[in-house]
């Protein structure tokens, strides 16, 4: 057999990075926060389904009961902004396995009997303020034990199609049990998955040091590191990607129990419509992880970024039920390209503001899309709901051609300033398709592997 020092044979090209999610199951501690992610997120939906029904049993109005499920993301914006460095001054899993417990005794609170409505929608302010810090400071977990290549984007997806999941499988759970026992026993469900969660980051991961120090106060501290995030021209852009076009996406979801009245389509309609969008993401996150190269992923990240609203339009022409349920299974496929923004906004923040630099951009997302919830009613009462949907579509497009537009600026912008660094180190988090940072996963796929640990749920 001919032998290499021999100079007969070739030296094989390396080999392209694989696809797939299963990679990612191969590092240990991935599965047991996976695990911990599902459990927690399934109570979570179950409990605002049974939070909204008790508040609705206790008060009769549909106002109250309505505003439990708001109530879920406007305190975003304070744990967002105030609370933002615990993820980077405390130990990781000490944050995580924390929140979850807090949380538990929120629920827990909730589901003492007698508990006074305040109470009740005091606790639930009390779990979205948790909610940001503990997904912050587990999506720049992510990036310690995956690494900041591939193996982080396919971890991200992961969650985020569990996410997707617990809302459909969530929901039919929560009428299912509040069919056979109180609401308040089904909150006390939401209590142990929370506390399983908390046990599985426990035992299942291991302990690593804070990133920041502790010096400065806790809300100077936060906010300081929140000006020091959007200080950077890209890290802004990249955070705008984030926040814009989900803030357009929310507008059907929105206004499904008007449009389901309009089309005649009655509870299962509206039902179809809730799952319409949560299908499509689940769909596209799964063929783009598994089926794209990560080089591929990043060329398209922008232009799927244009493109993601234009189905929107087609809600102007008053589609049937059966037409209404692709447009947004099309738009929720869309939504891929958030695989090529992690890979970009986990490169360009510096890793001491990574926890901080994650909860902001949770926070942000959150409550924008609160936000555009809320518009869209306001526009639905003067516009008509066909019309407020396709006006998102072209509102939302537009927006975010600009904000891609803006993303090649601040990227060439980032080259020019870095002229002087040599060619082989390109500027960290480049969002210039064919030049993302994925295409180096060839060359970092042996430290992203099963050698690292996890602290992230």
């Amino acid at each position: 057999m001919p032998n290499e020092s021999e100079g007969t044979s070739t030296v094989p090209a390396p080999p392209e990075p694989a696809t797939g999610y299963l990679r990612v199951f191969a590092v240990r501690e991935f599965r047991a926060v996976f695990a911990a992610h599902a459990f927690s997120l399934l109570g979570l939906v179950v409990s605002e389904i049974s939070l909204s029904v008790l508040v609705y049993d206790l008060t009769g109005s549909p106002l109250l009961s309505a505003l439990t499920f708001a109530l879920g993301f406007l305190p975003y914006l304070i744990g967002g902004t105030l609370l933002a460095g615990i993820a980077d001054r405390f130990p990781a899993r000490r944050v995580l396995v924390v929140c979850d417990l807090v949380c538990a005794g929120c629920v827990a609170v909730m589901a003492v009997p007698g508990a006074h409505i305040a109470v009740l929608l005091a606790m639930r302010c009390a779990l979205a303020v948790v909610s940001p810090v503990f997904q912050g400071a587990r999506t720049a977990t992510l990036a310690d034990v995956l690494g900041d290549g591939d193996l982080f984007v396919l971890g991200r997806s992961l969650l985020r199609i569990v996410s997707q999941s617990a809302l459909l499988a969530g929901f039919g759970l929560g009428g299912l049990l509040l069919s056979v026992v109180a609401p308040r026993g089904a909150l006390l469900v939401t209590v142990c998955t929370f506390l399983v969660s908390a046990a599985l980051l426990r035992l299942g991961t291991v302990r690593r040091p804070a990133r920041a120090g502790t010096g400065a106060a806790l809300v100077k501290d936060s906010l300081r590191g929140a000006r020091q995030v959007l200080a950077d021209r890209r890290t802004r852009v990249l955070l705008l990607l984030f926040w814009v076009p989900p803030m357009f996406v929310v507008v059907p979801e929105a206004l499904a129990a008007p449009y389901a009245d309009g089309l005649g389509a009655g509870p299962a309609g509206l039902g179809l419509l809730m799952c319409a969008l949560p299908v499509g993401t689940v769909l596209g996150e799964l063929y783009a992880g598994s089926r794209l190269r990560p080089a591929t992923r990043g060329r398209i990240t922008l232009p799927l970024v244009c493109l993601t609203l234009l189905p929107y339009l087609g809600f102007a022409l008053r589609p049937g039920l059966a037409w209404s349920l692709a447009l947004l299974v099309l738009a929720g496929a869309g939504s891929v390209y958030t695989l090529g923004l992690d890979q970009w906004f986990v490169r360009a923040v510096p890793e001491e503001l990574r926890g901080r630099a994650m909860v902001l951009n949770t926070a942000g997302l959150m409550t924008l899309q609160g936000a555009g919830m809320a518009l869209a009613g306001v526009a639905a009462e003067f516009a008509g709901v066909t019309a407020t949907v396709a006006g998102a579509g072209v509102l939302g497009t537009a927006c975010c051609v600009l904000l891609a537009a803006e993303a090649r600026r601040a990227e060439a912008g980032a080259e020019h300033a870095e002229t002087s660094r040599p060619r082989e180190s390109p500027a960290r988090g480049s969002l210039v398709p064919g030049e993302n940072p994925a295409e180096t996963a060839a060359e970092t796929e042996t430290r992203d592997g099963a050698d690292h640990d996890m602290t992230g749920r």
